[in-house]
């Protein structure tokens, strides 16, 4: 006598198949639900949550892009009392990874704005 595949009962069982009788698709369909989304008042929060997180990240990356390569980046009352740090703070390469973090927070508020959607994750 041959016995009958064992590994091939066990899958079928794992899946719901071998006793329900339904077939793989509508099992899938069952597990998987449509993303829940955002309503009435929620939906005005998210949506002026994200505004404002685009907004905030535009202004504070401009800000970071512009503001090491003035003046008053080095010349103020709070760095005149100390020349080393004024030193640090002066140099170039400095002045660059401010500016290259402004870039970044600047392209994390757009993308964050090109991949906005509507659905509730917390759901």
């Amino acid at each position: 006598m041959s016995e009958p595949n064992i590994s091939e009962d066990r899958n079928s069982a794992t899946l719901g198949t071998a006793n329900s009788g339904s077939p793989p698709s509508a099992v899938l369909q069952s597990l998987v639900q449509p993303p829940a989304r955002y309503s009435g008042f929620d939906l005005w929060l998210h949506r002026l949550t994200v505004l404002l997180f685009v907004f905030v990240c535009a202004v504070v990356g401009v800000l970071l892009i512009i503001v090491p390569w003035r003046p008053e980046w080095t010349d103020n009352q709070i760095l005149l009392t100390y020349p080393a740090f004024r030193a640090f703070i002066s140099n170039g390469f400095v002045r660059g990874i401010c500016s290259g973090l402004g870039v970044l927070d600047i392209w994390i508020g757009f993308w964050e704005a090109l991949h906005y959607h509507e659905t509730d994750p917390r759901r």
